[in-house]
């Protein structure tokens, strides 16, 4: 197992090795992502190790990067999808099918037929289901193996509205129903677990609420008999600080107040951490093409955009930066945005940060969690190359899309 003594519990943009990033950037080009296969290793190391006799099953849809899932496997760790695509990327990796879990949503029927062939041919397989629909359409393609329940806590936590999934009907079955749902799992299927998420992106101050979701997670689960389970997962969402000044997840805390919260159990613990291993493992290297003074700003056009990284215009999130052609210049406040014609691609406002000049490459950090996974090609931009670092050594594990991959499928 990868050693984590010495890894610090959340890696800062200065942490990173300022003159190797801008020799990437200068010989992969810009926008470039990079991720650190060192660093995934040891965030899944460091959180496992505070759940010693938990099963922890990383989240794939944060990242599904064959180098990341390559990664995750090679400290024995194991894979959640919510995908059938994350399914089949997992093994192409080297996943063992009899150890994935795949929970449901809405699942298209494409999903669920490959799930289906999937878990008829590989028994361990663990289907979870949020909605009695997707019981009646797994039975209807002969599927009756391994089933966890996924409850609605009512309860959502969260860095946003819009991943705060323990409130939100979509999610699960409904919690008083789950009872009178688990008699007739138990008729039809195997039932081995109940399964919730509250939500993402949760630090140290949102742990009160987080455990109230899991709290009531433990309390269905001796309800629906917990002696007969086989594990209670309560999802994943633990976050990292994407603020500068915010300390990191105290880990020794969290399994405290989980474990506190989700009370004794017979089954076994499960979790399902995604950002925490991924987010700052990972990075977008930009260039600056256009500098602009403005009556109250300093304009810093950059070759990144919203098609590159879109949770700061969809989430209003926050991602650290950094000139790495030039640390140590007085810092002016910019605004930072890339080249779509909408107001939305915009990464900062009035951030301070080290006087750009063009050509300067900056760094915009903890882009490995949900950045790459929600690229896109909007206005025809061909979607960037991905570095990864493994013992100082790189490698592309992507590479850089063309105009003609653009329009490829196009007739």
């Amino acid at each position: 197992m990868t050693d984590v003594t010495a890894s610090p519990p959340v890696r800062r943009l200065t942490d990173w090795d300022l003159p190797r990033l801008e020799s990437l950037a200068a010989e992969y080009e810009t926008p470039l992502y990079v991720m650190d296969r060192d660093r995934v290793k040891e965030n899944y190391v460091r959180f496992s190790s505070a759940f010693p006799d938990a099963d922890v099953m990383y989240a794939a849809k944060a990242h599904t990067g064959t180098a990341v899932l390559e990664a995750v496997l090679e400290v024995d760790g194991t894979i959640e999808c919510a995908a059938w695509g994350e399914l089949q990327r997992s093994i192409d990796a080297g996943a063992d099918p009899n150890e994935l879990q795949y929970t449901a949503v809405n699942p298209p029927d494409r999903d669920l037929d490959y799930a289906a062939e999937l878990g008829a041919e590989n028994p361990g397989l663990t289907i979870t289901i949020g909605a009695v629909d997707t019981l009646e359409r797994l039975a209807d393609r002969g599927y009756d193996g391994r089933i966890a329940i996924r409850i609605n806590p009512g309860i959502g936590t969260g860095h946003h509205e819009k991943v705060a999934t323990g409130a939100d009907a979509k999610f699960g079955i409904p919690y008083e129903r789950v009872p009178e749902v688990a008699d007739r799992v138990r008729e039809e299927f195997d039932l081995v677990g109940i399964h919730a998420h509250a939500g993402s992106g949760v630090l140290t101050d949102d742990l009160e609420d987080h455990c109230e979701a899991i709290e009531r997670v433990g309390e269905m689960a001796r309800r629906v008999g917990d002696d007969d389970l086989e594990f209670v997962d309560v999802g994943g969402g633990y976050g990292v600080p994407y603020r500068e000044d915010e300390p990191p997840l105290d880990l020794e805390k969290t399994s405290d107040m989980v474990r506190d919260a989700v009370g004794e159990l017979e089954a076994q613990l499960k979790l399902e951490p995604g950002r925490y291993i991924v987010a700052d493992a990972g990075l977008i290297l930009t260039e600056v093409n256009t500098i602009k003074e403005a009556p109250d700003t300093t304009v810093v056009g950059v070759d990144a955009s919203l098609s590159t990284l879109i949770r700061p215009a969809m989430f209003g999130s926050y991602h650290p930066m950094l000139n790495v052609s030039a640390p140590d210049r007085e810092p002016i406040e910019a605004t930072v945005g890339g080249p779509v014609c909408t107001s939305a691609d915009v990464f900062a406002h009035d951030r301070p940060i080290a006087e750009l000049e063009r050509g300067d490459v900056l760094a915009i950090g903890n882009a490995g969690s949900y950045g790459y996974e929600l690229a896109n090609q909007f206005h025809s931009q061909p979607r960037p190359a991905e570095i990864a670092l493994e013992d100082g050594e790189a490698r592309v594990v992507r590479r850089r899309e063309t105009l003609e991959d653009v329009t490829r499928l196009e007739k």
